[in-house]
């Protein structure tokens, strides 16, 4: 109803010669967005990005099939493909994360100015970063357990964690991927 006397206003004084925003003192339907500008590095860190994360939940299944085999058999022989693969695996994770983090964290704050999509990029942000520390720590016990006989299970505990939550915050930004 108010925007049909609006309409009617703004018909009348348009028909006097008078512009409706000098009639009306209310505010104007819109308010003014201010423009956010990304860099053209900006598209293809997100590039790079987007395709190195289509790797990381096919580069886990294989690490964690790898790992279940030596953890249900840590008497397997050298040449078995969990004991060549796993590690070489576990450098794949790794460097996966290195160039997600490096992507991600340079392209979050060249978005800091958006306020579209904050609060589930921040999300996601702090589960990779979560994940990413896990996975040092993941490496870590496996060394120790490696070479000094450390704790297996709790290598094995701290990779599925650190995993699940890196799927987490993956799975969290698959409604930004829908809507482009």
């Amino acid at each position: 109803m108010t925007r049909m006397l609006l309409a009617a206003l703004a018909l009348l004084a348009g028909a006097r010669g008078v512009t409706a925003q000098s009639q009306s003192g209310a505010p104007a339907d819109t308010t003014r967005v201010a423009a956010i500008e990304y860099s053209d590095w900006y598209g293809r860190r997100l590039a790079i990005h987007r395709a190195a994360s289509y790797t990381m939940v096919p580069l886990f299944v294989a690490q964690y099939t790898a790992g279940q085999r030596l953890f249900n058999n840590p008497a397997l022989p050298g040449d078995d493909w969990a004991r060549r693969t796993h590690k070489p695996l576990a450098y794949g994770v790794g460097a996966l994360f290195t160039v997600n983090t490096v992507t991600g964290v340079w392209n979050l704050w060249e978005a800091r100015k958006d306020p579209e999509g904050r609060r589930r990029r921040t999300a996601h942000a702090l589960l990779m970063l979560a994940g990413d520390a896990g996975f040092a720590a993941t490496g870590y016990l496996g060394n120790q357990a490696a070479r000094h006989g450390g704790d297996r299970e709790l290598h094995r505990n701290v990779a599925l964690g650190s995993m699940a939550v890196a799927v987490t915050g993956y799975l969290l930004m698959l409604p930004a991927l829908w809507e482009d």
